[in-house]
């Protein structure tokens, strides 16, 4: 069983910054792969980024790939999600999922889920 629960979003103009972090509880939380997906009023929930046990291996939504950096730290039972270059359409309720197995962009592949972080990107 695996907790998680998501901080850091907030209100920040186009070209801005954030960092968000989701906090696991579980002592197995170092053997799972984790994601940051997030859902924007009226549309699907989508991938954003994952990345594995090992923090070896990242995967990043094309929309994303080069401003978005997901990274892990096992020690805190933490993923981070930093996002530079901000845009308006990255507005969103972004939230943290973890699984076990290897990468994957698919929302059902999750197992475990956050709340939910809201992120807002004025233009």
């Amino acid at each position: 069983q695996v907790q998680l629960v998501e901080s850091g979003g907030g209100f920040v103009q186009a070209g801005g910054s954030l960092r968000l972090s989701c906090a696991a509880s579980g002592r197995t939380f170092s053997s799972y792969t984790m994601g940051w997906f997030r859902q924007a009023p009226g549309k699907e929930r989508e991938f954003v980024a994952a990345v594995t046990w090992s923090g070896a291996r990242t995967s990043y939504a094309s929309s994303v790939q080069g401003r978005f950096t997901i990274s892990r730290d096992n020690a805190k039972n933490t993923v981070y999600l930093q996002m530079n270059s901000l845009k308006p359409e990255d507005t969103a309720v972004y939230s943290c999922a973890a699984r076990n197995g290897i990468v994957a962009e698919a929302p059902t592949a999750y197992t475990y889920w956050g709340q939910g972080t809201q992120v807002t990107v004025s233009s």
